[in-house]
């Protein structure tokens, strides 16, 4: 008999469907959410399919354009290489690529052709394979070099830094510049340039510079010989025609020896200048910078002109700054030829009046001074619309006025060309008839401080009297003497002194004469009576010839501020002193002369008539040595041009007898025609110390014979 289920299990079972029930129900609603959850993710996926599938389409289209693209440019990259090759293989020159392994790539025909019978040299052949068949097969001349030298030589090239390049000369006559470059991997890019035709032009230009050099040197020796043949006959010329002017002709046969001599000066003026101005147009002129006194310059270039200015009987003055330098660095011939020429031409073409050099300057930052140097005049002028013309090649103003008056025109145009070459410019002033002034600036270094050390003079030397009566003169020197600290008085002339009689004694006197105010010996003689214990110092111009009494001292117009000072100093020293001359016997000066030309022997000789002396006349260098080794001489006078030995030879055995015997070395001088550029300079270097160009002055050589005679000989009287 079954069991009837109580309430209590009826209860439980009861339960227990519920809970299950509930359960079911639980699971089903998180099914029925899973569910929901996978059909939104299938859907999600579902469309990343889509849009998956179309970035595939994409990309597929994309893959088939940069085919299509990568096709494109491949067929372009050949395209460009095949014409940078079909370039590279047109061109002359040689091309050529070599890899870091310097194994040959790449080359083009010319390249290759280069080593034309050498087997084997291609691409891959390796750099230092293609050098040892180049120097086994003969290709390469290595001009007498070692091989193994040579080949090392070429690969040290590609192993600096910067590789050099390096011209080759092959069998065949051809040249080839070798030009090389490193690449960015280790590579070389190699050109070969062939420059044959360029070394054949070199050769010609070569050959052409030589045969130009020949020809300059001919035609140097050309000048320099002819220079020689003309003046050593224009010495005999000029010098005898100075002797006989010297020897009282009459008034015709002096008009004639006076003609003669300023004819032969004449032509070798036109002398100096064709061959200065040949040496101009050829560029040969060289500038020879160095120390010089530029007031002393000013000085000699007056001395010049002194004879065709007291011929003329003009004023000439020279008005130089006296704040300014006297010592400048230049070349001192150059400045010397550039002011006689502006100043030659001043006398020449000034018949009345005045010639004036006027020097001023501005000194700069670096040591150096802007320097103005005219000359004015009152000559016949020039037209404004010709100054152009005058400063050209043989140039001259052809009219009434000029006409009169010769040259060769070249003056000018040398003075322009010399000072541009200076650095520096020329001018001109002028109108017709009323003078001139001619002037030229440069730059030239100061040797000196712009102030000068000043030149003390005795303290019992503080006041001096000025008789002048030209107003220029007088200008120049009131400047000149106050600058040395004097008290300056002034006087006209000497009728206003007499005037003043002694109402005040100056401590000395400086009297200028001028022969139509009164006569110079006559005013010293008056004055001399009234300032009887006062020093006196006579200005004498290059017109006046007055015999200046003794005791009286002299300067000569236009004088240098030195030889002012010295004046002065003098005439201080012999105030209240009392002179007395050594009573001293003094030989005759011994002088030995070599000449070959006969006639410049006799000029010579006769330039040295007055002279106290004993003179040794040979014809060569060989017997000058000869008779200075067996004689005792004071001066040594040498031409340069000689037979069997020259001057220069002459010199060089003199002065090593000299060093032979431990004496001091003698004055040498030359006497030489020669007047190209250099001679000087050989001439020095030869042991000569000092050096007269002919045809020879008398008054020249007598200078440099007071300069140079020993202290114990007498060769001139007093």
């Amino acid at each position: 008999m079954e069991h009837a289920p109580s309430d209590s299990e009826i209860m439980a079972e009861r339960r227990a469907r519920l809970a299950a029930e509930r359960l079911l129900e639980q699971k089903s609603a998180e099914l029925v959410a899973a569910n929901r959850k996978l059909s939104a993710h299938a859907l999600s996926l579902s469309g990343q399919i889509v849009d998956q599938r179309k970035v595939v389409a994409e990309l597929a289209g994309e893959k088939d354009r940069v085919s299509q693209d990568l096709e494109a440019a491949n067929h372009k990259v050949v395209a460009v290489e095949r014409l940078l090759w079909d370039a590279v293989d047109t061109i002359k020159d040689g091309f050529a690529l070599y890899d870091a392994r310097l194994n040959l790539v790449a080359a083009n025909p010319p390249y290759l052709a280069i080593f034309e019978g050498a087997a084997g040299i291609g691409p891959g052949c390796n750099y230092k394979t293609i050098l040892d068949l180049s120097v086994d097969e003969g290709i390469v001349d290595l001009k007498g070099s070692d091989p193994d030298d040579w080949l090392q030589m070429m690969l040290d090239r590609w192993s600096a830094g910067e590789i050099e390049p390096v011209t080759l000369r092959f069998y065949n006559g051809v040249y080839v510049k070798m030009m090389d470059r490193r690449t960015s991997d280790g590579g070389i890019v190699s050109m070969a340039m062939n420059i044959t035709d360029t070394i054949l032009r070199e050769d010609e230009l070569r050959d052409a510079r030589d045969k130009a050099r020949a020809a300059d040197r001919a035609k140097s020796a050309f000048l320099a010989k002819m220079s020689h043949e003309l003046r050593t006959p224009m010495n005999g010329v000029v010098g005898m025609a100075d002797l006989l002017l010297e020897n009282g002709l009459d008034e015709e046969n002096e008009l004639y020896a006076q003609t003669i001599r300023n004819s032969g000066e004449a032509l070798l003026e036109i002398i100096n200048d064709v061959l200065d101005f040949s040496k101009i147009e050829a560029e040969k002129i060289e500038l020879k910078p160095q120390p010089f006194d530029l007031e002393r310059l000013v000085q000699d270039v007056g001395l010049i002109v002194e004879p065709t200015v007291q011929r003329k009987g003009l004023d000439f003055q020279i008005d130089y700054d006296q704040f300014l330098p006297a010592e400048f660095i230049g070349d001192p011939g150059r400045l010397r030829q550039i002011l006689t020429n502006l100043v030659g031409n001043a006398v020449k073409f000034t018949d009345d009046g005045y010639v004036l050099i006027r020097v001023v300057g501005i000194p700069g930052e670096n040591g150096d001074c802007q320097l103005h140097l005219t000359v004015e005049d009152t000559g016949i002028g020039i037209e404004p619309k010709m100054v152009e013309h005058i400063f050209g090649e043989f140039n001259q103003i052809e009219d009434e006025a000029n006409r009169k008056y010769e040259g060769t025109g070249l003056g000018l145009a040398i003075t322009r060309k010399l000072v541009e070459q200076m650095g520096g410019e020329v001018w001109i002033s002028s109108q017709k008839g009323e003078g001139a002034c001619f002037g030229f600036s440069i730059n030239l270094p100061v040797v000196t401080d712009a102030e000068r050390p000043p030149n003390v003079l005795p303290e019992s030397l503080k006041s001096v009297m000025v008789i002048e009566p030209n107003a220029m003169d007088l200008d120049i020197l009131t400047r000149q003497v106050g600058l040395l600290g004097l008290d300056v008085e002034v006087m006209p002339h000497v009728k206003s002194v007499l005037e003043k009689k002694k109402n005040s004694t100056p401590d000395v006197i400086l009297v200028g004469h001028h022969g139509e105010l009164s006569d110079g010996t006559s005013t010293l003689g008056e004055l001399g009576k009234v300032f009887p214990d006062t020093p006196m110092i006579a200005m004498l111009g290059p017109s006046d010839v007055v015999k200046v009494p003794k005791g009286v001292e002299t300067l000569k117009k236009p004088f240098h501020r030195q030889d002012l000072f010295s004046c002065l100093m003098a005439a201080s020293e012999k105030a209240g002193a009392v002179v007395q001359k050594e009573s001293k016997v003094l030989r005759p000066l011994r002088i030995l002369a070599a000449e070959d030309n006969k006639t410049n022997q006799l000029v010579f000789r006769k330039m040295l008539k007055g002279v106290n002396m004993e003179l040794t006349l040979v014809d060569n260098g060989l017997k000058a040595v000869e008779a200075f080794n067996d004689g005792d001489f004071d001066l040594v006078f040498t031409d340069i041009s000689m037979p069997e030995m020259d001057g220069m030879e002459a010199s060089r055995a003199i002065r090593k007898l000299e060093t032979e015997r431990g004496e001091d070395p003698l004055p040498l001088i030359a006497m030489t025609a020669h007047a190209m550029e250099g001679d000087e300079g050989r001439i020095r270097e030869a042991g000569i110390s000092h050096y007269l160009t002919k045809p020879l002055k008398k008054a020249e050589i007598h200078a440099l014979i007071r300069e140079l005679a020993p202290k114990d000989t007498a060769p001139f009287e007093d």
